[in-house]
């Protein structure tokens, strides 16, 4: 296995990928432009959407490019040994050109290749699909990694939950993939049949690599069809792989982070390492001032602000400055390693030399306008902490007083109530805040009613639906559950709750058991306008209820669901088709989100 630099490795892939016929392809924005469900671009693929559904790529058809890409649902992770929130994918696509028996055997090679990663084969693992009703087992992928040189007993099949990608909506092209992975844990690993991978104990395997084979589409009476242009869609993680090949614990650990590290311990003295507060302080730092360089950096051009990117820009670069201060991080030490940053990339990425200036600005000014509030901001926390008992529970309006008069993000508040054995009401820091959102948003008119893009009717059965969804998650996780926010489009619901955790396999089925269930009794949707007191009495649940004034309309289907909502809706649950939940995310400490389709009959 050959020890490599980020540098190295990134252009021995795309090395690897021009001698196989590909163009080089420049990385994207952060700032996706073909998906408005996320703020950013999160994988490989999303930039490339319209080529994969056929329209021409100008450079061809087959591409290969390293991707710079966000992900912040784990951010309260971060200060881990592995994750991070800004990451690069390294990718290979074929717009209708090769498939499976170009790919499998390329990926090979590179994975095993002493010209290249040089991996042991013993030491790979690979999954495929296993089959179901809609698809047949991939045994094609399967015999071609066995003829490649895979060893049979290392080949594993799994089902659509493990290796499936899509479609990205209710529709469209859709198809098995195949993961391969290193064998971390020999042991484990030969006790396991080809049908038990997910039964191995954690750490037997680590992913590296994934081809996608989009070879279906999923039509609207949910069939899988052949595609007439079959695409591959592959993505390795950059860093993750540095961390396999150079041996290291933690992606904090390879090259990429070495002259950051090195500069914080200058400003500090502190080092790395010294222990787990120190390390966690530092992995923090170095993970949110990569994301923020970049973003700042970013052509698109993404700022410090209280909604969308901005608001994400700005929660990372608040908890940079908090766990920067804990290991006694100066003033205006931000931009010092943001610099390395930028000179670690300038090669990669020109557009953040392009954009230093802006970066070092805004990092300053974001720096500076909350290191103000925070040291006083910290003193009242500490008089409200020491005030409450071991275990005691911070209220949601002491915790939004803290963000509204000192700029603390409830989530720094419930990092630093766990800290102290404290937790915080969230949900009450959440009707606190909608009740001040309620008052600054008085007379002044939405831009949509109840979360709706539009009026359509894919979007108002979806509206429906998701009344439907609040009510389900009552019954089946808990009567506590109200809702936080939602937004609709033609597409897709999206659906935010209180709630601890994500839910389990057991209860997503349950839900959309629950919600089907409602959908084929074909009950009707029954609205009245009536007072809001009389809706109150009568148990009707009032999401954001003063902005509708004193008469409100309410909506019943059947005795399973009352709520108070200003419409559209679909005149019968039967209407809607079934319903599915597609992705749980995390917003924020407390709350969390779900987004489900309806797939059409």
């Amino acid at each position: 296995m050959k020890t490599l630099t980020s540098e190295s490795l990134r252009k021995m892939y795309l090395d690897f990928f021009k001698s196989k016929g590909h163009a080089v392809i420049a990385s994207a924005s952060l700032i996706p432009e073909n998906d408005p469900t996320v703020l950013f671009t999160t994988a490989g693929m999303h930039p490339l959407v319209p080529y994969l559904l056929g329209e021409k790529h100008p450079a061809g058809k087959r591409l290969c490019d390293v991707q710079k890409c966000v992900r912040t649902g784990d951010i309260d992770e971060v200060g881990d040994s592995s994750h991070c929130t800004f990451f690069e994918m390294l990718g290979n696509w074929s717009l209708g050109d090769y498939f499976k028996n170009e790919m499998i055997p390329w990926s090979f090679e590179f994975l095993t290749s002493p010209e290249y990663l040089g991996i042991p084969v013993e030491d790979i693992a690979v999954t495929c699909f296993a089959g179901d009703d809609d698809c047949p087992r991939d045994e094609e992928s399967a015999n071609k990694w066995i003829e490649c040189g895979i060893l049979p007993e290392n080949v594993y099949f799994l089902p659509k939950s493990g290796n499936w990608w899509g479609p990205a909506g209710t529709t469209g092209p859709c198809g098995p993939d195949t993961e391969m992975h290193i064998i971390r844990n020999h042991a484990a690993a030969d006790k396991l049949a080809s049908d038990q991978f997910d039964d191995a104990p954690k750490g037997t395997f680590l992913e590296i690599w994934n081809d996608v084979f989009m070879q279906y589409n999923k039509n609207e009476q949910g069939k899988y069809e052949p595609l007439a242009q079959k695409n591959v869609d592959t993505g390795m993680g950059l860093e993750r792989t540095l961390c396999i090949l150079n041996g290291k614990d933690s992606v904090y650990e390879t090259d990429i982070f070495e002259k950051a590290i090195a500069k914080i311990e200058e400003l500090t003295g502190h080092t790395y390492g010294e222990n787990g507060q120190t390390t966690k302080a530092f992995r923090v730092v170095l993970d949110h001032m990569r994301t923020a360089t970049f973003m700042l950096g970013d052509p698109k051009g993404v700022v410090p602000s209280n909604t969308d990117q901005g608001y994400i820009l700005r929660r990372i670069i608040r908890r940079a400055v908090r766990f920067g201060r804990n290991i006694g991080l100066p003033q205006g030490a931000l931009n010092e390693i943001s610099k390395t940053i930028i000179g670690k990339y300038a090669d990669v990425y020109p557009e953040l030399v392009a954009n230093a200036a802006k970066i070092a600005e805004e990092l300053d000014k974001e720096e500076t306008k909350f290191s103000k509030t925070l040291a006083q901001g910290i003193k009242e926390f500490e008089k409200v902490a020491a005030s409450l008992p071991a275990g005691g529970v911070i209220d949601g309006v002491t915790a939004f007083h803290l963000y509204d008069t000192y700029g603390f993000p409830v989530e720094i508040t419930v990092e630093m109530a766990a800290e102290k054995g404290l937790k915080v009401d969230v949900d009450g820091y959440n009707a606190a805040f909608g009740e001040h959102q309620a008052k600054s948003r008085a007379g002044s008119e939405q831009k949509f009613a109840c979360g709706l893009a539009d009026h359509k009717e894919e979007t108002t059965y979806l509206h429906t639906a998701t009344h439907l969804l609040h009510a389900a998650l009552k019954k089946v996780c808990s009567e506590d559950i109200s809702q936080k926010g939602s937004n609709i489009t033609e597409e897709r619901l999206r659906f935010d709750f209180n709630f601890s955790r994500k839910l389990t396999p057991e209860e997503v089925k349950a839900v959309e058991d629950t919600v089907n269930g409602v959908i084929r009794q074909d009950l009707p949707v029954v609205m009245r306008e009536i007072p809001l007191e009389q809706a109150r009495e009568e148990g009707f649940t009032g999401l954001f209820e003063s902005k509708y004034g004193e008469v409100v309309k309410t909506y019943t289907i059947g005795d399973f669901s009352k709520e108070i909502c200003g419409g559209p809706h679909a005149e019968r649950t039967g209407l809607l088709g079934e319903f599915k939940i597609t992705k749980q995310e995390n917003v924020s400490a407390g709350v969390k989100r779900i987004k489900a389709v309806l797939l059409k009959k």
